[in-house]
């Protein structure tokens, strides 16, 4: 992602682990997995929104996870990309919500 100027400032492993990155590193936007050991990425994203109501996340999925997707969209994510994806599609997303900071 670097040569479109993005930086990743932290990964997670689980749920719980992008809760705990998101409150150590702040970064401007999240791309949350929907299945995730521990935690997935709805609880996830809701414990993030829960104390930071700005957070941007987007979601990450698998074809067939449409149910899991509007629940996360419904919690507060504001995209979703579905997976295989292309590095256009994410780099599309990101640029979508950097046009709103």
């Amino acid at each position: 992602m670097t040569k479109h100027e993005y930086q990743v400032v932290a990964e997670a492993v689980n749920g719980e682990e992008a809760v705990y990155q998101y409150e150590l590193y702040k970064p401007d936007l999240v791309i949350m997995d929907i299945t995730m050991p521990v935690m997935d990425g709805l609880e996830a994203t809701e414990a993030i929104l829960a104390n930071n109501p700005g957070a941007k996340i987007i979601v990450c999925s698998a074809i067939g996870q449409r149910n899991m997707i509007m629940r996360m969209i419904e919690a507060g994510a504001r995209d979703f990309i579905v997976k295989p994806f292309l590095e256009d599609r994410i780099v599309m997303a990101l640029e979508k919500q950097f046009q709103s900071i």
